[in-house]
């Protein structure tokens, strides 16, 4: 229980957080801006034998092999057809390992006053997803702080 304070501390140590913002069905997603490495639309994804079924496969990024996560998958969600706003959001770790990520839509950079996040809720019912950080209150809309090394390193004890 004190992980999740520490995570949120370290996010509202600052006093403003820049946050990229998508969607994800109706629901509105974020992640740190200092992950983002770019985004790209979604291009040609090669199949690999034997991986967790949230992950699609790879793509060539400038020669690098990146692996790509569906973030419908990965939530349990139910996928849909692609189409012209659906794009991968390529995510750059502080050891350099790179990551891509299937969202709906992006949507902005949002800048986010520390007074605005908060702790995500004890309830299991309710933060049964355990990807979330924190939760940020932003123009009217509750957006759910993504905690991007869980969400590439959650069931592999590692990177992919």
């Amino acid at each position: 229980m004190a992980e999740p304070e520490a995570t949120v501390s370290e996010i509202t140590a600052a006093s403003n957080t820049e946050m990229l913002s998508f969607n994800v069905g109706d629901a509105i997603y974020a992640i740190e801006i200092k992950y983002i490495k770019e985004i790209i639309e979604v291009e040609q994804i090669t199949l690999v034998p034997k991986i967790p079924g949230h992950i699609k496969g790879v793509i060539n990024l400038r020669g690098k092999v990146v692996p790509v996560i569906s973030i419908r998958k990965r939530f349990e969600i139910e996928e849909i057809p692609y189409d012209s706003r659906t794009c991968i959001i390529v995510l750059e770790f502080e050891d350099g390992e790179q990551v891509g990520i299937i969202v709906d839509r992006v949507q902005e950079v949002v800048d986010v006053k520390s007074s605005d996040i908060s702790q995500t809720p004890d309830s299991k019912n309710v933060n049964a997803n355990r990807y979330i950080k924190s939760i940020v209150h932003f123009e009217n809309n509750v957006i759910l702080l993504i905690d991007g090394n869980k969400l590439i390193n959650d069931d592999r004890g590692g990177s992919l």
